[in-house]
């Protein structure tokens, strides 16, 4: 059971990562015949703290109310990734884990638990744009990209920003139940679970500054998506034999070309699903997936979802894109 909470912070915290965690712990909603939990805000840098937002936080708490914690959370905030942390608050952390507390990190507050030693041999998570800082600055972690949120053990770790709100719903339905968790969902009027990862929200542009040689190959590939291609004629377009032309295309775009031919369609789809109201078979079509089945399997494998799920999360209000059949 979580029945004592303390949200640890450093200078520059992120007021809305704090905020998530204040209310799915900090708020008394017994009234509604939820639990209520004995919570706190901890300053592991004196009583008053700078918040990334230009406005600042005071506690009356210091590192020893982590002593008595069931969980203690850990927001996120800036420069988390290349500063240094007070070692009172690594200590903290690991005395915690030790006694059988757990610890939840939000966004870039994993990298505080990294430098505490509780991602080692673990899988976690962080906010995508950071995940590969975490991997090498922390090398015995595994992490995890495109996900929103991991539970390994006492240590939980969650993407970015409204992943926190995932994670600590999570530890609801854990403590408490699903009734529990769906009350304050509604309350925080989100989704009590969401699907998929946070590989859905990664823009992944291609970089053509590299591309010397095959670069006119690409655009061509790009203007036809919607059609079967082989690497002997995609070669054949580049004048180069198929091992040669292998070999270039993965130096100069750093994949394969099934690969890379495979992210350009399911990009093509995420923009079809986001900005028309053409079927998911009309896009399979267009996207050179051939069959709505298809195209579900792929988004599914990279995305973590599946395309109709994907429309809700990314396409505008009803009646702001035309719908074509």
């Amino acid at each position: 059971m979580l029945k004592n909470v303390a949200a640890l912070l450093l200078d520059e915290v992120h007021p809305f990562e704090l905020g998530v965690v204040c209310e799915v712990f900090g708020l008394d909603r017994s009234e509604e015949g939820l639990p209520v939990h004995d919570f706190a805000v901890v300053s592991a840098e004196g009583p008053e703290l700078r918040t990334h937002a230009g406005f600042t936080i005071r506690t009356e708490h210091g590192l020893e109310r982590l002593e008595e914690a069931d969980l203690i959370a850990v927001p996120a905030g800036s420069h988390f990734m290349d500063r240094v942390y007070p070692d009172e608050a690594l200590d903290a952390l690991r005395r915690a884990v030790e006694r059988g507390a757990r610890v939840l990190s939000v966004c870039s507050g994993a990298f505080i638990l990294g430098a505490a030693g509780l991602l080692d041999g673990r899988r976690c998570t962080t906010h995508w744009r950071h995940a590969a800082e975490l991997a090498r600055r922390y090398p015995k972690a595994i992490v995890e990209p495109d996900v929103l949120y991991v539970d390994e053990g006492p240590v939980i770790t969650s993407a970015g920003t409204a992943s926190g709100i995932d994670a600590c719903l999570h530890l609801v339905r854990q403590a408490y139940g699903q009734d529990a968790a769906n009350t304050i969902a509604r309350r925080m009027v989100v989704p009590p679970h969401r699907d998929g990862g946070q590989a859905q929200y990664i823009s992944r542009p291609l970089p053509r500054s590299a591309c010397d040689t095959v670069g006119s190959t690409l655009a061509w590939m790009e203007h036809h998506l919607d059609q079967e291609m082989s690497v002997e004629q995609l070669a054949g377009l580049a004048h180069m034999s198929p091992r040669t032309f292998a070999r270039r295309f993965q130096q100069e775009t750093g994949t394969t070309p099934y690969r890379w031919l495979l992210r350009q369609r399911v990009l093509l789809a995420q923009h079809l699903l986001e900005t028309s109201g053409l079927t998911v078979d009309t896009i399979a079509g267009r996207t050179g997936f051939g069959t709505a089945a298809t195209l579900r399997h792929q988004f599914v494998r990279t995305l973590g979802t599946t395309p109709n799920a994907y429309r809700r999360t990314f396409r505008g209000p009803a009646g702001t894109v035309p719908d074509v059949a």
